[in-house]
């Protein structure tokens, strides 16, 4: 039994860095996509879209630095279950947080297609996404702190 513990302990270690890194890949390959479409449609402001169709590529970043605040020097039965649960869990909410953050910036991108007076307003939805994706982020750290060394 402790061997399947200390399994799920690593799965739980490495799961924020790929969760995140699916949760990026869809959401800029989402709101990329969108970008591309809107340097069809319109004659300038392409550097903009494109630049707001990386805001999920985060997700990926904060799950590494979720793996490192998990990352214990010998991984014991002990921790293994809390590694687990907090990197699958903020993992999820990395993965979630990036594909709906690019169909928010997709959204934004193509309204501001026939209005680009509204364009940075049109973010705010893809902003609060961030912030939850950063809640995930500070309460695994904090978290983190607490599980046996």
């Amino acid at each position: 039994m402790n061997e399947f513990v200390m399994a799920l302990g690593w799965l739980g270690l490495y799961a924020p860095v790929a969760l995140g890194a699916i949760g990026s890949c869809i959401g800029c390959g989402i709101g990329g996509s969108a970008a591309i479409g809107a340097m069809l449609d319109t004659e300038s402001g392409h550097g903009r879209f494109i630049g707001v169709s990386l805001m999920p590529s985060s997700q990926v970043i904060y799950g590494i630095v979720i793996m490192f605040s998990l990352q214990r020097d010998q991984m014991t039965a002990e921790a293994a279950g809390a590694i687990f649960g907090i990197g699958l869990l903020a993992g999820v909410a990395m993965l979630y947080a990036g594909i709906r953050q690019g169909e928010a910036i997709a959204s934004a991108i193509n309204a501001s297609k026939a209005k680009p007076e509204i364009f940075g307003i049109s973010l705010a939805p893809a902003a609060v996404l961030e912030g939850f994706a950063v809640f995930a982020l500070v309460f695994a750290l904090v978290l983190s702190g607490s599980i046996p060394a």
